[in-house]
């Protein structure tokens, strides 16, 4: 067995979610019947109410046929005992029609609260996402919690509202034979809870059992899912081919899959153990009882129109015991599941971003950085370290520099999407710290490296910069894709504005990296705010379209503060300041003259990049 497979470095599982007992069973439970409330009252206490019909009218059911019993072995001729039945037998078949009937209701009722719960369930898990700060997504423990709840805890908790409501009627069911257990003889009562505690038993082992081993395989399930998308995903599949790679893929997924069967093997194996061990002492419990109600019909202690009413009611209370094994035995499993939901929405309220502050400057006219760092959840080495910079109104401000150098960090800190881990960024001499975020965000205008790719139509793509700004006519939109050299891409499309962008969708439209860039400048264009941050805006242009962007960026300058992030450091000679980082520090700053009469790093790539060597 490779241990780099079974734990590797993005191994996240935490071993103590196993632990879970029948004490924390109720505090799981409550949760989701509060959301069951929640999300359907009316549809709840419906099947409240008819399932609790259903149980009384199982108990009436039963002695009812007590009676009918007794009246069926009464002295005297067939006929006249039969007459005599005869209201009884009426009460009988009354009362499976009136269960049947409640048990129907029962089935309409759960089709209107199981869809409502699912819509409400995903609603909170996704306000709870889009709610914490950016950062909480570098988290591992969030990111792996935020996964377990969407792929686990939404999936189990759909099925949980289906087992709730097959343990509350099963629990219905055993207590209306338990009553008329009650009545006939009240030994019979404590023999039949002795019945049950094997099945009991052999439910919560069970449970923990499976649980304990869904969690030991999350790893090994993430890796196998993520080689079906390198073997079916339509973007892996030219690369692979072109590399040859398919063996390797099928014999990676060979190795991860063999280890996931084994485990998968051992873990059911385990479960039908106890499952089988719980069976068996529980058929003999019901043996003894059945041997015990025999004993006291010899003894006299029960008549014997009681005695066959007994056996009857045994009968439903080991059908029905049967259905509540079972539905507890899938609801304490799929609440193990859930809590990993509710968890994850505790920690996400824990994390959320604030929702108060002083409302930033409209338009900043000094931006500065003292004494900034940043690093990320989990690492040890900071990514930003005693960045001090300032930046004025109307500025173009460019940062250069090798990968990892820590420009898009810092950029991302500009923005207000990272909190620095220490120093201050203040805009007009205010703090970003105790700035209203949404005002932050609302004046900052961030087109990233790897933009969004909307599977929506092309307009909606660029309406997304901003998507609740009035724009009569589609003005404004129409000019930022021309600004952006977009309205090219959006003539060649079958249908304009209006085409589909995503393959996934029949009559879907798929572009280049480099058209789906031009969409994302657009988008930035079409959000409008005073500072602009550009992240390798032109990376998959041709040209053409790069010369088009920096001329709208050159435009923009004087109305806008643009901040410029690219590799290509001859488009950023006429920036008003140049900062080049190196291991997250400002290395060097000036102008393009002014760095490249340094003769340091920056001259170093200028010259590599253009072939020129640097003026001495």
């Amino acid at each position: 067995m490779d241990e780099e497979l079974v734990t590797p470095y993005w191994h996240l599982e935490r071993p103590d979610g196993a632990r879970r007992t029948p004490r924390q069973l109720s505090a799981i439970t409550l949760p989701v019947l509060r959301l069951i409330w929640q999300s359907g009252r009316r549809p709840a206490l419906t099947i409240l109410v008819l399932q609790l019909a259903a149980g009384a009218a199982t108990a009436s059911g039963l002695l009812a046929t007590a009676r009918v019993l007794d009246e069926l072995l009464a002295a005297g001729t067939a006929p006249d005992r039969l007459l005599a039945a005869a209201p009884g037998l009426a009460l009988v078949a009354a009362m499976l029609a009136l269960r049947g009937a409640a048990e129907a209701a029962v089935e309409l009722a759960r089709a209107r609260l199981e869809p409502a719960l699912r819509r409400t369930a995903e609603e909170r898990l996704f306000a709870a996402a889009l709610g914490v700060q950016l950062t909480d997504f570098d988290d591992a423990d969030f990111y792996d919690g935020l996964h377990r709840a969407r792929d686990r805890g939404l999936f189990h908790l759909d099925r949980a509202v289906g087992n709730t409501i097959d343990l509350l009627g099963a629990t219905c069911g055993v207590t209306a034979a338990v009553a008329g257990l009650a009545v006939l003889h009240p030994l019979l009562v404590p023999l039949l809870v002795v019945g049950m505690i094997p099945e009991a038993w052999a439910v919560l082992k069970a449970a923990q059992r499976g649980y304990a081993g869904m969690r030991s395989m999350v790893t090994l399930n993430r890796r196998v899912q993520l080689l079906a998308e390198l073997a079916t995903e339509r973007d892996p599949a030219g690369e692979l081919r072109a590399c040859q790679a398919e063996p390797y893929v099928l014999a990676e997924y060979r190795q991860v899959a063999d280890l996931l069967k084994e485990k998968e093997t051992q873990v059911g194996l385990s479960m039908a153990r106890v499952r089988t061990a719980g069976r068996a002492m529980a058929g003999l419990a019901m043996a003894g009882v059945l041997a015990v109600l025999g004993l006291m019909l010899h003894a006299g202690w029960i008549a014997l129109a009681a005695a066959g009413t007994a056996v009857i009611a045994v009968r439903v209370a080991a059908a029905a015991l049967r259905q509540l094994a079972q539905a507890a035995n899938q609801l304490f499993e799929q609440s193990l599941y859930v809590a990993d939901y509710h968890d994850f929405l505790a920690d996400a309220d824990r994390r959320k971003r604030p929702s108060r502050g002083t409302a930033a400057p409209r338009s900043p006219e000094r931006i500065t950085l003292h004494g900034v760092g940043f690093t990320y959840p989990g690492s040890l080495n900071p990514a930003l370290r005693e960045i001090d910079l300032t930046i004025h109104a109307g500025q173009t401000i460019a940062l250069v520099g090798e990968n990892g150098s820590g420009k898009t960090t810092l950029a991302r800190v500009l923005a207000g999407l990272y909190r620095p881990t220490s120093g201050a960024v203040r805009w007009d001499g205010l703090d970003t710290a105790g700035l209203d975020p949404y005002t932050l965000a609302d004046r900052v205008v961030l087109v990233p490296q790897h933009p969004v790719r909307w599977p929506h139509d092309a307009r909606t793509n660029v309406r997304m910069g901003r998507h609740d700004r009035p724009d009569p006519g589609d003005h404004a939109l129409r000019e930022a894709a021309s600004l952006a050299a977009a309205d090219d891409v959006v003539a060649g499309m079958p249908a304009g504005w209006r085409t589909l962008l995503s393959r996934h969708f029949r009559g879907g439209h798929e572009l280049s990296a480099g058209q789906w860039q031009r969409l994302a400048v657009a988008r930035g264009l079409f959000r409008d705010g005073p500072l602009l941050i550009w992240d390798e805006p032109t990376a998959p242009l041709d040209a053409k379209a790069e010369y088009a962007v920096y001329e709208t960026l050159r435009g923009l300058a004087g109305e806008r503060t643009v901040l410029l992030i690219t590799h290509r450091l001859t488009s950023v000679r006429h920036a008003d300041r140049i900062y080049l980082l190196h291991q997250g520090r400002i290395a060097e700053e000036g102008t393009h003259e002014e760095l490249l009469a340094l003769q340091g790093r920056y001259a170093e790539l200028y010259a590599l990049q253009t072939g020129k060597p640097a003026r001495r």
